[in-house]
């Protein structure tokens, strides 16, 4: 078994798969952290969480009689110190065509490569990337992967924070491997931080109530991708120019100077989306949105959330160039796009005649925008 196994490793690498590890589901890896954040609100109203809570504890409930699970890596590190001051800050990951649907293929031949190799048929396994019910980051530490950071993202040892996470849980008893240990000491959370916290540090709006945890009401990416409402002014300024997503505590772990360029056997970059500036996607209209972002993470956003975020962005950036685009985006059909577009305006000192009584009376959003922008002025 041992040698088809690693035989079985071979080949998902080949496949495109920078990381290959087994681990054996018995118990649940984080399911004390998992129940803690949850009932601390920290998921904010990802409701589903909650729902899904009892499957992600019990991978049973997911596909009765799992055994085991093979966890799997893609690295989407492409290299560079990110962008250039006043341009949008993309998470990194967005950068690309969608994961989820460039890495689901090759799941599918994965799966194959484990019929082929271990006699699997096809109703003994079932294969998520960052869709079902499965705590692949736990389970992925379980199986030395790497080990959960500060900033409890997975941090590996050969590819710093960038990898992408999947899992094919399976009813075929697999030989696990081992999780990274130091001195007995198994998956502690910060296993190979030491004393460094500069990925907490480095955090704008101080998401990180302690080591490992994450309050995602804090959280840049939740807030400028996961929340569809209005994001509260109190976070805006911490913002900065992040357009999609947050690579702060990413970017600041020093693990990461072992990182190199992923492989690209599985992912397909799409440069243009870097390319633009933040007027440029302040004047985006629906058929150029659907032609720059068609395929990647970013279109689930849909255009008035990304046109919210912009808005944070411009009124961050101290550019009066932008105000026009602003005043146009404060008559948009979206009432968030509105509200966020007046508070831009107010932050780079452009409010007079923005907002009409007849305007504000209509949308009590934009009202409330435009007055606390004219007391913060």
């Amino acid at each position: 078994m041992a040698a088809r196994q690693e035989n079985l490793r071979r080949r998902l690498g080949e496949l495109g798969f920078d990381e290959v590890r087994f681990a054996a589901l018995a118990g649940a890896p984080g399911g004390e952290g998992l129940t803690s954040w949850l009932e601390r609100g920290y998921h904010a109203d990802m409701d589903w969480m909650g729902r899904t809570a009892a499957k992600r504890l019990d991978p049973g409930l997911v596909l009765e009689g799992a055994r085991s699970a093979v966890l799997l890596g893609v690295n989407y590190y492409q290299g560079g110190s990110g962008a250039p001051e006043g341009a949008p800050v993309w998470a990194r990951y967005s950068l690309y065509r969608d994961y989820h649907d460039s890495i689901r293929p090759a799941l599918e031949r994965a799966g194959r490569v484990l019929e082929e190799e271990l006699g699997a048929a096809p109703g003994d396994y079932r294969y998520y990337v960052d869709t079902g019910p499965v705590l692949e980051r736990a389970w992925a530490a379980s199986a030395g992967v790497g080990f959960i950071g500060k900033n409890a993202m997975l941090i590996s040892r050969r590819h710093g924070n960038w990898l992408f996470l999947c899992a094919i849980l399976t009813r075929l008893a697999l030989e696990p491997d081992p999780p990274v240990r130091l001195r007995g000491d198994r998956g502690a959370v910060g296993l190979l931080c030491g004393k460094c916290t500069r990925c907490m540090d480095a955090c704008p709006t101080l998401a990180f109530p302690r080591p490992g945890v994450v309050d995602a009401r804090l959280c840049i990416s939740y807030q400028t991708i996961e929340n569809r409402g209005s994001i509260p002014r109190a976070l805006r300024p911490s913002i900065g120019a992040r357009i999609f997503g947050c690579d702060a505590c990413l970017d600041a772990c020093p693990w990461n100077r072992f990182a190199s360029a992923g492989r690209r056997l599985i992912l397909e970059a799409r440069d243009g989306i870097a390319a633009l500036s933040i007027r440029d996607i302040l004047e985006l209209t629906p058929e150029r949105f659907a032609q720059v972002f068609r395929g990647t993470a970013v279109k689930r956003l849909k255009l008035a959330g990304l046109l919210r975020n912009a808005c944070v962005a411009a009124g961050n950036s101290g550019d009066q160039s932008l105000l026009d685009a602003l005043v146009r985006l404060a008559s948009h059909d979206s009432p968030i796009v509105r509200a966020h577009a007046v508070w831009a305006a107010g932050r780079l000192g452009g409010l007079g005649g923005l907002v009409d009584a007849r305007t504000s009376e209509r949308d009590p959003s934009v009202l409330e925008e435009y007055t606390q922008a004219g007391a913060d002025a």
